[in-house]
């Protein structure tokens, strides 16, 4: 549970990274980017900003301008929230990004408790997930990962919604989520948290950083995380998978006497989940399912840069991740590994009115299976890309970019991308259009849930296409600050499920990828209120969302699945700054239309309430919290479980709402060092 959840809003360019090293703040950029002291200069002279909102140079960018100087929105997820949500939730970073508006964290399986990101109603595998302008989750994310990355390290998120394949390619049709990792001070110092939950959960986290030499600092963190089973409503399916997690993340930093610096990282997870029926349950055939996945990951990259000139900089970065995975699905078993890899150099350099930057790219991505070889694929995606931010006035800049890939499977890709941002006083108007594509691959939402072992070989597909658009105003007045943001987006060739048969007999219990016909279009709009009084923060959210597919055989259209029209939040969040916080949140969830559900065709509203509490005594802060307060679960509305097995081979019907209920936690964040 999070409590000043809602984003500051920025604005953010959208490029590869690596001028500075994403997990770097701005004090620290100075010798990284010799167009930061002119850029950070005519911010001061715009004079545009709220007192109580931050100047930052979102790292994520190649022009190291001020983050509220580009046009290119972005909302930001600061320490101060990481450490509040890390509290509530701190095994996985879905609390972390949940609770922002306009980003949905959808289960895709009820079994293992698996989920992905969908931003502005858009489909979760069309999020890029980064670590540092890396992609070290791999090119398309397995949902499991978002449970698998810990918060304990993170410095801020940084969320772009829309397409951003004209400078990070395929992978981010739907945006783009950055993970930018603290970076060291000057002493050595670090914490350690440890969790308990009423459902017999725990976690123990530290996280460590200290300086090496004059010139290299380094940070480590590491966590444990244990979940037991747990069948809430008693209907012999585990609502709550069981899990035991670890991990570890080292991580260097190194500046040069010249203005160079080089970050590297490295990191090793390994996890087993198992979820499915409980000891003593069965399923509609009275057998007993279980469902189980073994984890274990491995990456590393790093991110260099170099003055060449006081103008022009060189960048350069790479990643490799391979993830092996164990699967279970009933009776069907399944060995398989993922790897992800990424080689990039670029220049960058400034004038006095512009910032641009080109470079080149080389992405794979490749997946094998030793039971399911027919779904084995290896795609190489050689790119150049091209950014140019031209300031026409102190209230008008422009911003353009496109991205040229030579996909191996699915051919030359065209993704551009231009920007606006105009600045009348205290006004601020951003707008935006770009159009991507997304490589399709077997891993759609409902594949989670079953696995490959019913998903018949794959034809022909085409790449799915999208082109989004955005208008957002912000204005700021005193202690209120008031944004409307108007987006929309249509999709081309969307890849779904279809449920064949594989014999005579007619029976659908087969399924099959294809490109849907038609188009989904999504219409939508996010309103946000904040009101600061004193050390009382209040906030309010709106998120409307008309999103239509293609009804099947033609027969007009309908509301895409597992996306409600209209939700809202209300957060009040009470804090003195290392002595306690409090806070209440509210979140109203709309009805959703359901697939495939033999119990209802569309579900009921909801209401999520919490609250929390933390109080801080010298280096010790205790904290407890208090989720889901009305106790809501899915199961108060219908079974879980299907009456027969799905095409799919799913046993259970998709989750729309909350399966866990009433869950409290409480622990202790020690600080030491410093």
């Amino acid at each position: 549970m999070s409590y000043s959840f809602f984003p500051v809003t920025f604005a953010l360019p959208l490029i590869f990274v690596p001028l500075a090293h994403a997990g770097q703040s701005h004090e620290h950029d100075k010798n990284n980017d010799h167009g930061h002291e002119k850029q950070h200069h005519q911010a001061q002279e715009h004079g545009h900003e709220h007192d109580h909102i931050e100047k930052i140079t979102v790292q994520a960018t190649r022009s190291g301008r001020i983050a509220d100087e580009q046009p290119i929105r972005v909302e930001l997820i600061n320490r101060e929230e990481i450490e509040e949500k890390a509290a509530m939730r701190p095994g996985n970073i879905s609390m972390l990004v949940a609770e922002t508006g306009g980003v949905r964290v959808q289960t895709t399986s009820p079994a293992l408790g698996s989920a992905n990101i969908r931003l502005q109603g858009l489909y979760g595998r069309y999020t890029q997930l980064l670590a540092d302008g890396l992609p070290l989750y791999g090119n398309q994310a397995a949902s499991i990962g978002l449970l698998q990355i810990p918060p304990t390290d993170l410095g801020r998120v940084e969320i772009i919604k829309g397409s951003a394949s004209s400078l990070y390619g395929g992978s981010a049709l739907g945006g783009v989520i950055n993970l930018v990792s603290r970076t060291p001070g000057d002493k050595s110092t670090g914490e350690m948290l440890i969790n308990l939950t009423t459902a017999d959960g725990q976690d123990v986290t530290t996280y460590l950083e200290s300086p090496l030499t004059d010139s290299l600092k380094g940070s480590l963190t590491a966590g444990a995380h244990r979940q037991s089973g747990q069948d809430i409503d008693s209907d012999g399916w585990l609502d709550l998978a069981e899990y035991e997690r670890y991990t570890v993340r080292p991580r260097l930093f190194w500046q040069g006497d010249e203005g160079q610096t080089l970050y590297a990282t490295s990191g090793f997870m390994t996890e087993q989940r198992d979820g499915g029926n409980a000891h003593d349950g069965t399923v509609a055939d009275g057998s007993f399912f279980k469902q189980s996945q073994d984890s274990q990951r491995i990456d590393g990259g790093l991110v260099f840069d170099m003055p060449i000139s006081d103008e022009l900089t060189f960048n350069a970065r790479a990643s490799a991740m391979v993830q092996t995975h164990t699967h279970g699905y009933g009776h069907a078993f399944d060995d398989d590994q993922h790897e992800s890899y990424l080689l990039e150099s670029s220049i960058a350099g400034y004038s006095e009115h512009s910032d641009w930057v080109v470079g080149l790219a080389y992405q794979a991505d490749i997946f094998a299976s030793d039971t399911y070889s027919e779904f084995d694929y290896s795609y190489q995606v050689p790119g150049v890309f091209a950014q140019l931010d031209y300031e026409h006035a102190d209230s008008l800049t422009t911003s353009y970019s496109a991205r040229v890939d030579e996909h191996s499977e699915y051919g030359t890709q065209f993704s551009p991308r231009v920007s606006l941002l105009y600045r009348p006083g205290d006004l601020t108007i951003r707008g935006s259009y770009g159009q991507g594509y997304f490589a399709p691959t077997p891993f759609v939402e409902a594949v989670d849930a079953a696995g490959l072992s019913r998903l018949e070989p794959i034809g022909h597909l085409k790449a799915e296409q999208a082109e989004t658009a955005s208008v957002d105003v912000t204005y700021t007045f005193d202690s209120i600050e008031t944004s409307l943001t108007l987006f929309s987006s249509t999709v081309d060739n969307a890849t779904v499920l279809q449920a064949v048969a594989s014999d005579n007999t007619g029976a659908l219990n087969r399924v099959r990828l294809v490109n849907a016909e038609g188009q989904s279009k999504i219409r939508g709009s996010e309103a946000l209120l904040r009101y600061y009084w004193h050390d009382v923060k209040l906030t309010a959210s709106y998120l409307y969302l008309d999103a239509t597919e293609r009804a099947p055989n033609g027969q007009g259209t309908r509301a895409i699945a597992l996306t409600p029209k209209y939700s809202a939040g209300f957060v009040a969040m009470w804090e003195q700054h290392g002595n306690f916080r409090a806070g209440f949140e509210a979140y109203y969830t709309g009805s959703q239309r359901l697939n495939d559900n033999p119990y209802i065709e569309k579900s009921s509203p909801y209401w999520h309430l919490g609250l929390m509490g933390e109080i801080t005594v010298g280096r010790f802060s205790w904290f407890i919290n208090l989720e889901n307060l009305l106790d809501v679960k899915q199961t108060d509305e219908h079974p879980l479980l299907l009456p027969a097995q799905a095409p799919s081979g799913q046993w259970t019907t998709d989750i729309w709402s909350r399966n866990d209920g009433f869950i409290a936690n409480a622990g202790v964040r020690i600080k030491f060092g410093g």
